[in-house]
């Protein structure tokens, strides 16, 4: 497959997934996204075959692909995937981290103690958000290994958050300490009084998230001397959200398009040529 443009890749390293991204370079669209497990003991050569082999699986050059950006809070895989970069493309990657321009201010008590993927959301929202409502902040509820809440002012600053146990943490949990309850899929039971042992513990689990959602939402927001939109994402955003009384949309690439906002105010100089057309 040939592309008009060189094409970045984007990769957003997680506790469960290591989720990667494809955008042709000065575009906004998302190409191609996959996901592979974080695998910790997986080395770099053992990640590169599998990348590579996604990419040939959907007939993508693996030449077109001249520039990459890295996002990691899983710091024992983030040397593991810069190599990945390094050997599979022949690239050395952005990694997000301190002294990168994001244009976001972080108001914490100590801004290093941020995770690289709450900052690229936070980035993500609020380019979002500022397009159509600049006169509104943004909270962000990424459904991931935790269940984030990340709030940013109209002026783009990162005010701070919440991190809860996430979803399938907490039915884990559950599962393992309690002797007679059984592990459950996490999804939405007929109603909240559940008539069994299965539909109880979906019950609380659902409708335990969605009022966790819906009653931080509401405290951050009375907090707030301004209006915000809610934006969510992550694995279980589209479960969670329709029941929600506060998420107002859900955006499955927030995390993905901030890593290539992020490349694109970092990137100083125009992209090679892909390889395919440098003769």
């Amino acid at each position: 497959m040939c592309y008009e443009r060189p094409v970045l890749l984007a990769i957003d390293v997680g506790n469960t997934n290591v989720t990667i991204g494809l955008f042709e370079i000065g575009r906004q669209q998302l190409l191609h996204q996959f996901r592979i497990e974080s695998a910790r003991n997986r080395t770099a050569d053992e990640y590169a075959v599998f990348v590579r082999s996604l990419l040939h699986l959907h007939s993508i050059d693996a030449r077109s692909i001249t520039a990459a950006i890295v996002a990691s809070v899983v710091p024992t895989l983030t040397d593991t995937i810069v190599e990945l970069v390094r050997r599979a493309f022949g690239i050395d990657p952005m990694v997000v981290g301190p002294g990168m321009k994001t244009g976001v201010a972080i108001l914490m008590d100590n801004p290093r103690e941020v995770g690289a993927d709450r900052i690229v959301n936070a980035v993500a929202a609020h380019e979002r958000v500022s397009r159509t409502a600049p006169e509104l902040g943004v909270i962000v509820v990424d459904f991931g290994t935790a269940t984030t809440f990340d709030v940013v002012s109209p002026k783009g600053e990162y005010i701070g958050g919440v991190i809860c146990p996430g979803v399938q943490i907490s039915a884990d949990a559950l599962f393992a300490r309690a002797a007679k309850l059984p592990r459950v899929e996490v999804s939405q039971p007929p109603r909240a009084i559940g008539k069994n042992t299965l539909h109880a513990m979906q019950s609380g689990l659902f409708y335990g998230y969605v009022a966790l959602v819906d009653g931080l939402v509401a405290r951050l927001r009375a907090e707030l001397a301004h209006s915000v939109r809610v934006l969510a994402t992550g694995g279980l955003a589209r479960l969670i959200a329709p029941a929600s009384t506060t998420i107002e949309e859900v955006d499955d690439d927030l995390t993905l398009d901030g890593l290539r906002i992020l490349f694109e105010r970092n990137s100083h100089t125009p992209p090679p040529a892909p390889a395919a057309a440098r003769s």
